[in-house]
C-alpha cells in the first residue's frame, strides 16, 4: 500500500512541471503528500474496519451482501472524513465538492483517481476475484462508469494481487492486456505524452513503467519520466512495484517523514493487520 504513497510523494513536485528523465532526487523540500496519498489511506482504513467487523464471515469465493454494504458505507465515511482534514493537498474541484456535499452520489468519470486509490484492495484480497470485487466496491461509491474508472481500478488491483503472489512479469503483462493495449515502450511515448487525467491515458502508461523496471526505485523513476500527471502515474506504478519488489528501507524511512501522525497510525495498523508486522 505504501508504494503508492511513495510514488505520489516523489511525483508531487513534477505534477505541473514535468521531468522527462530518470535522473532526479527522489525527495526534496518541494515534495508533499497529495490527494492520491490521502485517498489511499482512507480506502485502507475502510477495508481494515470492514475486515475487523465482518472478515471472519468472508471465507467463500465472494463477499456477502452485508460485507459489500459495510465496505461501501465505510469507504464513503473515511474518504470524506479524512479528505476533509487535508484540504490543501491538490484535490480537483469535483472531488473537493464530493467531500462537502450533503448527499454525495456516484457520478460519471474517466478519472485516473479510481486507479490510484485502489491499492489496498490488491493487498487485502485473498483471491484475484476478490481483488476485482474490492476494487469495484470502493470505486463505485464515487464513480459509476464501468468502462473507465472501474476498469482502471480493477486492473491495478489485479496487478498488485498477482505481483504479491509470485507472478512473473510476463504473467502480469498477459493479464493486463485483458484490460489495456500495452503494445508500446515508454521511450516511444515520452516525448509526445501530455497531461491526461483519464484512466485510459494514465493506467496503461503506469503499468508499462512497472513492466519495464528493474527495481522499485527504477519503476518510480520511469513513471516520473513519462511526464503528464506525474504523481498519479507514479502512485499506480509504485503500488505494483512494491508488491513485486518490496520497498527499500531507506526510501520507506524518508517517505515516512512526509506523513503526519494520523496517517502514520493508519499505515502502522495496516502493517500489523494485513502484513503481520510493525513498521
Amino acid at each position: 500500500m505504501f508504494g503508492a504513497v511513495i510514488g505520489s510523494i516523489v511525483g508531487s513536485r513534477f505534477h505541473y512541471k514535468n521531468h522527462r528523465s530518470k535522473e532526479f532526487e527522489l525527495f526534496s523540500p518541494a515534495s508533499f503528500v497529495t490527494d492520491d496519498c490521502i485517498m489511499t489511506f482512507a480506502v485502507a482504513k475502510a477495508i481494515m474496519r470492514t475486515e475487523k467487523l465482518l472478515g471472519a464471515q468472508e471465507q467463500g469465493e465472494t463477499f456477502s451482501n452485508e460485507y459489500c454494504e459495510k465496505l461501501k458505507e465505510l469507504s464513503l465515511k473515511h474518504m470524506r472524513e479524512i479528505g476533509r482534514k487535508y484540504p490543501d493537498c491538490g484535490y480537483g474541484n469535483k472531488l473537493a465538492h464530493w467531500f462537502t456535499g450533503k448527499i454525495p452520489k456516484p457520478h460519471k468519470s474517466f478519472s485516473s483517481g479510481a486507479a490510484m486509490r485502489v491499492t489496498p484492495a490488491g493487498y487485502a484480497a485473498k483471491t484475484a476475484y476478490k481483488a476485482i470485487q474490492l476494487a469495484d466496491l470502493v470505486t463505485r461509491i464515487k464513480y459509476d462508469n464501468i468502462e473507465d474508472g472501474v476498469i482502471g481500478a480493477t486492473s491495478v488491483a489485479v496487478a498488485i494481487f498477482l505481483a504479491r503472489h509470485g507472478a512473473q512479469m510476463s504473467d502480469i503483462r498477459n493479464r493486463m492486456s485483458d484490460y489495456y493495449d500495452l503494445d508500446f515502450m515508454i521511450d516511444d511515448i515520452r516525448d509526445d505524452y501530455s497531461f491526461d487525467e483519464t484512466c485510459q491515458g494514465t493506467v496503461p502508461q503506469a503499468i508499462n513503467a512497472f513492466l519495464e523496471s528493474e527495481s522499485f526505485e527504477d519503476a518510480i523513476r520511469i513513471a516520473v519520466s513519462i511526464g503528464g500527471d506525474s504523481d498519479t502515474i507514479a502512485a499506480i506504478t509504485g503500488a505494483i512495484a512494491e508488491a513485486f519488489y518490496g520497498i527499500p528501507e531507506d526510501i520507506r524511512k524518508t517517505a515516512l517523514t512526509y506523513i503526519d501522525n494520523d496517517l502514520w497510525g493508519i499505515y502502522a495498523d495496516w502493517n500489523i493487520f494485513f502484513l503481520g508486522h510493525n513498521i
